[in-house]
């Protein structure tokens, strides 16, 4: 993750530009950037949650909520249109979890080495922002899960393929980037098809956006693995490329992502609650679709689940 930067309303104009599309290719989705989001869920207080609350726990400030969100990349999180407003599905998360605790929202936008000092020392009640479950992690906080950590394979929009396991790729020429958890399974997967006798995976890595997309547009490459949340999320704004298959990005194991507070503060049990409320009643569905993130829509909430293990 990088320190958050504003953007600039430039280029945010042009990631809620609309055109329609040849039939075949889906046309792009309009996401609403403006600070005041008229379409973000809100919920009902949410006693039941509120009963969960820690006897001992503490806020950071009376009656509020603060959350750090630590990313300026869509889906997740970006300054709206006035370049003040965080806006995207972590924000909506957060308000939805808020809202169930009766308390007023306060996002603060940190950098992503800032989060566990500032969530350690109370300074923020929460990070909220794309935060893997891990068993080190576990060690000095809490989590609530609300999503699924997906990894995704985007092709061509006019290419058929699927890509569901390993020997899906084989033969094929598949952008990644280098040093990535993504990178590590893609080679174990071309290890497991080299040995079953399958033609090996042709890797190609490219630094620059531009030069990637086009490698997909000109049939150079064949597909793309990144993380699904973003690549799905410019895959509907452009209509240019679509989802041939996903995974855990702990493959073979389940990773979550959740909304992360200090260990033992008292806060998670009433936060988990909380999500599985807004599960329940059809905000949750609402929040991750004006997203593009249905995909990685979980069943139900826990707290402090399997995490991926120490490497």
């Amino acid at each position: 993750m990088i320190a958050a930067t504003r953007l600039a309303p430039l280029l945010l104009g042009a990631l809620i530009a609309a055109a329609t599309l040849s039939s075949s290719v889906s046309a792009q989705q309009v996401f609403d950037l403006s600070p005041e989001q008229p379409g973000r869920p809100r919920a009902e207080k949410n006693e039941e949650a509120i009963k969960l609350i820690g006897k001992d726990a503490k806020f950071a400030k009376d009656g509020v909520f603060t959350v750090a969100i630590a990313s300026t990349r869509l889906p997740f999180g970006a300054y709206g249109t006035d370049t003040r407003t965080l806006v995207g599905s972590e924000p909506d998360i957060a308000q939805l979890v808020a809202d169930s605790l009766g308390r007023k929202l306060e996002i603060v936008s940190v950098a992503w080495a800032d989060w566990p000092l500032g969530v350690a020392s109370g300074k923020y009640d929460a990070v909220v922002s794309n935060v893997t479950v891990t068993e080190a992690r576990k060690e000095k906080f809490d989590f609530s899960t609300y999503r699924k950590d997906l990894l995704g394979f985007y092709v061509k929009a006019s290419n058929p393929i699927s890509i569901k396991e390993p020997k899906d790729v084989a033969g094929l020429k598949v952008i990644v980037s280098s040093g990535t958890n993504q990178e590590q399974i893609l080679l174990r997967w071309n290890e497991q098809n080299i040995k079953d006798g399958l033609k090996p995976v042709e890797l190609q890595y490219h630094d620059d956006d531009v030069v990637l997309y086009l490698a997909l547009e000109s049939g150079r490459a064949d597909a793309y693995l990144g993380p699904n949340a973003l690549l799905g999320f410019r895959a509907a704004r452009e209509a240019k490329t679509r989802l041939a298959g996903n995974f855990s990005g702990g493959w073979p194991l389940l990773a979550e992502i959740a909304v992360t507070t200090r260990k033992g503060n008292g806060l998670a049990e009433a936060i988990t609650q909380a999500i599985n409320t807004q599960i329940g009643n059809g905000n949750y569905a609402k929040a991750l679709t004006r997203w593009n993130l249905a995909p990685e829509a979980i069943e139900k909430s826990a707290t402090n689940p399997a995490g991926l293990p120490k490497s």
